[in-house]
C-alpha cells in the first residue's frame, strides 16, 4: 500500500439522541447508570487527484423517516458540493448492507458496487428479513443491489482486496456477516474506515458491543484486531465527535465534514 495516498472526507449526514442503554448490548450487565447518548451517522469520500472512491452512502430520505432519524444534509447533495457527482461512475464500497450505509444507492447507476460475497448473500437469504436483522435492513435498498448485480456492477469477494492503490477492503465479519473495514493510505499515514466494525471509540476502549451484532464471539475478535492495528487513526461508524478530530471543511459544509490526510481544507 506503499505510495498513492489520499484524502478521506468524513460526511455528518444524520444524528439521533437515545439512551445508552439502547445503544450497547446487555447494558445491564456492566452495572452503570443509564444516561444520554448522541449518535452520529456518516459516509466517507476517498480522493486523490481525479479519482474519487466513495465508501458507503448514507441513509435515505426514506430510510431516516421509517425510523424517525434527523437528517442533517442528504448525503447527495453533500456529495454534489464537495465535486462528487454520483453519477459520475466512481467506484462504491458497501461496508455492509445496513439502511444506513446503503441508502441512495440507486442514485450510483454507473458505478461498480463492491461488497462481500458473504455480505449479499446473507441479505438475500430468508434470516435477513427475520426480526432481529430486518430492523437494519431495507430489503427495497437490498434490491438496488441486486439490480446492480444484473447490470453486471457488482464486485463481490472474500477476504481481502486492494480495489486500487492505497486502498484495502478487508473483511472482518461480527456485526453483519461480510462486514468489512476500509484501510487507507493517507498522508498521515495508514488510516482504517472501520464503519460499523466499531460504531464508537467507547466499543473498542471498553470492550463494549453494539446492541446488534450477528456474531457475537467475531465481534469481540474485531475489537481485538483493530486494538493491534498500527495505524495513524481509526475512524469509526457512528461515534459522536469524529468531525472535530480532523480539519473542518468550511463553507456550506461547516460542521457537516471534515478532511483527514488531506494538504488542504476544502470549502463546499
Amino acid at each position: 500500500m506503499a505510495g498513492k495516498t489520499w484524502e478521506i472526507t468524513i460526511i455528518k449526514h444524520g444524528t439521533r439522541v437515545t439512551r445508552r442503554s439502547d445503544v450497547f448490548m446487555n447494558y445491564g450487565f456492566y452495572d452503570e447508570p443509564d444516561d444520554s447518548f448522541r449518535l452520529d451517522y456518516y459516509l466517507w469520500a476517498l480522493r486523490s487527484g481525479d479519482q474519487v472512491i466513495h465508501v458507503d452512502t448514507g441513509y435515505s430520505a426514506a430510510g431516516a423517516a421509517k425510523r424517525g432519524r434527523t437528517v442533517l444534509i442528504d448525503p447527495l447533495e453533500a456529495l454534489d458540493r464537495l465535486g462528487m457527482n454520483a453519477g459520475e461512475g466512481n467506484p462504491v464500497v458497501v461496508t455492509h448492507a445496513h439502511y444506513d450505509h446503503i441508502g441512495n444507492l440507486a442514485a450510483f447507476a454507473n458505478s461498480p458496487v463492491f461488497i462481500s460475497r458473504k455480505e449479499l448473500e446473507f441479505w438475500t437469504s430468508d434470516i435477513a428479513t427475520r426480526p432481529l436483522f430486518s430492523h437494519f435492513g431495507d430489503q427495497d435498498e437490498v434490491a438496488d443491489i441486486m439490480e446492480a448485480k444484473r447490470e453486471g456492477r457488482v464486485r463481490e469477494f472474500d477476504g481481502q482486496l486492494e480495489i486500487a492503490p492505497g486502498v484495502e477492503l478487508i473483511e472482518v465479519g461480527g456485526h453483519t456477516p461480510g462486514q468489512l473495514v476500509v484501510r487507507v493510505q493517507s498522508t498521515i499515514g495508514p488510516v482504517i474506515l472501520a464503519a460499523d466494525a466499531a460504531h464508537f471509540h467507547e466499543e473498542v476502549e471498553r470492550d463494549m458491543l453494539f446492541q446488534s451484532m450477528a456474531d457475537l464471539p467475531q465481534s469481540y475478535r474485531v475489537l481485538d484486531w483493530l486494538r493491534n492495528q498500527d495505524v495513524a487513526a481509526i475512524i469509526t461508524g457512528h461515534n459522536p465527535g469524529e468531525l472535530e478530530r480532523f480539519e473542518p471543511v468550511g463553507g456550506s459544509l461547516a460542521g457537516i465534514a471534515a478532511v483527514v490526510g488531506g494538504a488542504r481544507c476544502l470549502t463546499g
